[in-house]
């Protein structure tokens, strides 16, 4: 990976070459570092492409061969997977050749990543996507992550939490920005598709599930839009021909990338390194008191080793699964609990801000819980991060539920106010991490260790939206099923336009759905779909318990582990 060595074309990137000069003011380099992470950040609003990607066919409405919102989220798991492997596998070479090399390397990944993405997209070829936002991006994410962190906790000796917090706000608020310029851009490159009329003014067949119309150039595949759907694109109720709009996803890429690539370059240029025997003006490493902060130092490989380390990464990897699953649906999330009983106050518009204030506090919280670890401790901030936040997944589904039987803007707030602050401290679990094995480890390998540990973000990448989609698809499917055995048959086959024994095909060419049947059910029916999520909180709730007990039972790394010069390594 390291082809750049000293006097060679890219020697100006090396860390060597970086080092700053007396005189250097230390908080220059947080700007960058925070530019970079917005970048990479904006991964948090992948929700934002969700309506866009599952309908891109279709557009104002998913149609057959529209991708499915599972498959979708799996892109944003196979980029958070990449984040930690490619943060695990650069976390040495990150410490040879300094932040510069890897930030650069980051923009031309994450800003590739966009572009082969946009390619996917127009040619709907999910896999284009998967390699470019997924795997390079991914890659992208995980070098731009890891690159300011051991330089920030080297320039901040002082207050490690608070260096770790501003190496990573960033991060947490990249949504905040991104979230409307997705949404912006979107609605700038969309075009609705061709109008055929009203749904009983034009003659619909349905053929294996899938609507058909009669138009001037032949049979054409439709769907049927709802007046709220075809509203998005500016149009009204009725039939639209498949294959004719565009959702604006494919520019919105191109153009994110671009962006992205430049402003990452830009803030890669801007990243110095302090001298080797730095410290802060009239700072003196005070006796530590606390037992669980080391003043020695352990190998990065030697790391792997240790009980703690490992304790870490489950620490990690739970409460980033407990809260990633959440983000990448967060806007559908939003929709399905709220939508259907408060529906002129849970618009789009509020579903999007929703996203940009996850993105807020998120942010907000790597700062904050960062910073106050600096005086409570890190294993105390992460107690509060695992019984505050087990207590608060267990009331999401009391909120959904009450709204759902007694719609009252009261259980909306509870339901918001309690997902906000979730995410400030999923948020500040990341911040703080790089702070804890610093206080564990030492701060000689803390970057590739930190890097390391990461791959617990990987694990989360994939547990998070495989479960929250996997059990959300579950309660669908059994939704529908209950609601198709209280539906008159006759009006089924007469919505439809099929007999209610090709239940199964309709469902999987999207032609049914619970909004649809919800259409036609007998009066009195309760809607499920706010209580679609309610098995996933408290799923999410009970990793929250296992990850309070690792962090309950950690001690500092025993003696023979910590690194000696010309001493051998423990076995």
């Amino acid at each position: 990976m390291d082809n750049a060595k000293p006097g060679g074309a890219f020697a100006f990137l090396r860390k060597e070459n970086i080092v700053a000069k007396p005189g250097f003011n230390r908080w220059l380099v947080p700007p960058a570092s925070i530019a970079i992470h917005l970048c990479i950040g904006s991964v948090y609003a992948w929700s934002v492409f969700n309506p866009a990607l599952s309908r891109e066919l279709g557009v104002v409405s998913a149609a057959a061969d529209d991708w499915s919102l599972s498959g979708i989220v799996w892109i944003f798991s196979v980029a958070i997977v990449f984040l930690g492997l490619s943060a695990a596998f650069a976390g040495k070479w990150l410490e040879e050749v300094g932040p510069r090399m890897v930030g650069v390397v980051a923009a031309f990944l994450w800003g590739g990543g966009f572009v082969i993405g946009s390619a996917g997209i127009a040619l709907h070829q999910l896999w284009l996507i998967y390699l470019g936002y997924g795997v390079l991006g991914g890659c992208g994410l995980g070098l731009g992550y890891v690159s300011p962190v051991s330089t920030l906790l080297r320039w901040f000796p002082d207050r490690r939490g608070m260096a770790t917090g501003m190496a990573i706000m960033g991060f947490g608020g990249g949504a905040m920005i991104a979230a409307p310029v997705k949404d912006w851009l979107l609605s700038v490159y969309a075009r609705a598709p061709e109008y055929l009329g009203a749904d009983n003014a034009v003659n619909i067949i349905t053929e294996g599930g899938r609507r058909f119309a009669e138009t001037a150039t032949g049979k054409a595949e439709v769907v049927v839009a709802s007046a709220s759907q075809a509203a998005s694109y500016g149009g009204e109720a009725g039939v639209y021909v498949v294959g004719t709009g565009d959702t604006g996803a494919s520019a919105t890429f191109l153009t994110l990338g671009i962006v992205y690539f430049c402003v990452m370059i830009i803030a890669a240029f801007l990243y110095r390194v302090p001298p080797a025997v730095w410290k802060p003006e009239g700072w003196q490493p005070k006796e530590q008191t606390r037992s669980m902060v080391t003043s020695e130092h352990v190998d990065i490989d030697q790391a792997l080793k240790t009980p703690q380390f490992w304790q870490m990464w489950l620490m990690l990897c739970l409460n980033v699964t407990a809260g990633i699953g959440v983000l990448a649906v967060a806007k559908t999330m939003m929709t399905d609990v709220f939508g259907t009983t408060m529906p002129t106050i849970v618009t789009a518009a509020f579903a999007s801000t929703y996203v940009l204030m996850i993105s807020v506090f998120n942010m907000c919280g790597r700062f904050f819980w960062a910073s106050t670890s600096d005086y409570i401790g890190r294993k105390n901030t992460y107690h509060c991060f695992f019984v505050l936040g087990t207590l608060l997944y267990l009331s999401i589904p009391f909120f959904a539920s009450a709204g759902a039987g007694s719609p009252n803007v009261i259980y909306l707030a509870g339901f918001y106010l309690a997902t906000m602050i979730i995410f400030s401290m999923y948020g500040g679990g990341f911040s703080t991490i790089p702070a804890y094995l610093a206080d564990m480890f030492g701060t000689m390998h803390v970057g590739g260790i930190h890097g390391r540990i990461l791959t617990a973000w990987s694990a989360a990448g994939v547990l998070g939206p495989l479960a929250i989609t996997s059990l959300r698809d579950m309660s669908v499917g059994r939704a529908i099923s209950d609601l198709a055995g209280r539906v008159d048959p006759e009006t089924f086959a007469q919505k439809f336009g099929a007999p209610m024994d090709q239940l199964d095909q309709l469902v999987a060419a999207k032609t049914v759905t619970v909004a649809r049947l919800m259409e036609i059910a007998p009066e009195g029916t309760i809607d499920p779909t706010p209580s679609l999520y309610n098995t996933t909180m408290y799923a999410m709730a009970g990793l929250l318990v296992i990850a309070f007990f690792a962090n309950l039972l950690l001690r500092p790394v025993n003696a023979r582990h910590h690194y000696r010069e010309a001493a051998q390594p423990a076995e």
